[in-house]
């Protein structure tokens, strides 16, 4: 099987129309106003129109309150929250109760004791999304889509029960050895694909895709880890 892909920080519909066609598995809209990929609800829901039913459709915030997740449900259809702050296993799992939605966990790794915190939140959240940490004292860093890598190694046999994402400084040129690394079935790039940051390029959205439909989960060494079962 090829390696799963999730497009994210989508907010035109060339970008979207791009990861369609090519085959992203995923594709993500942000809703936090520093980044420069954030859109509306209203720009989110007629971009998740094209999206068709065998797609998901993720939904990316940074410590949402309920007003704030309740506004953009009511515009836009998402099938995923994925929550990219410092929710605690508490809130997470509150937030996927109270809203019915599946919820993916972002875990900002620098060293094995961020990895590790990834247990915390095997019975809250769905999937899980392993990133780089923002660098340390970097105040125009964001939370994610910072185009930073971090040690693919400490993900590999992780031993969570949870599928999960590998992001964090992907691109064409370094998804092989990424996922060699890892052992990742399912990838998230945004930065990866973009001629500046928020502004896709859809040749590059195609060629990462491209690279990611040409890699086998079998020549990881961990075919079944990371696949979403439902």
């Amino acid at each position: 099987m090829p390696v799963d892909a999730k497009i994210c920080g989508l907010s035109s519909s060339a970008s979207v129309e791009a990861a369609i066609a090519q085959g992203a598995r995923y594709v993500g809209f942000v809703f936090f106003p520093p980044s420069p990929r954030h859109v509306t609800a209203e720009a989110a829901a007629a971009l998740a129109a094209l999206v068709p039913r065998n797609v998901g459709r993720v939904g990316v915030f940074v410590d949402p309150d309920d007003a704030l997740l309740e506004s953009v449900l009511d515009a836009a259809p998402l099938d995923i929250l994925q929550l990219h702050g410092s929710e605690t296993p508490a809130r997470v799992a509150d937030i996927r109760a109270r809203f019915g939605l599946k919820v993916m966990k972002a875990i900002k790794v620098s060293d094995e004791s961020d990895v590790a915190r990834a247990f915390l939140y095997e019975d809250a959240a769905d999937m899980l999304l392993f990133d780089a940490r923002p660098p340390a004292g970097d105040s125009d860093a964001l939370p994610g889509g910072n185009g930073i890598a971090f040690d693919r190694l400490l993900v590999r046999n992780g031993g969570w029960s949870l599928p999960w994402m590998l992001s964090g400084g992907l691109d064409a040129a370094t998804l092989g050895a990424a996922v060699a690394a890892s052992g990742a079935a399912i990838v998230d790039v945004s930065s990866g694909v973009e001629d500046a940051p928020g502004e896709k390029n859809v040749d590059k959205i195609r060629v990462f895709l491209e690279c990611a439909a040409g890699l086998s989960q079998d020549q990881t060494g961990d075919k079944d880890r990371g696949q979403d079962n439902g």
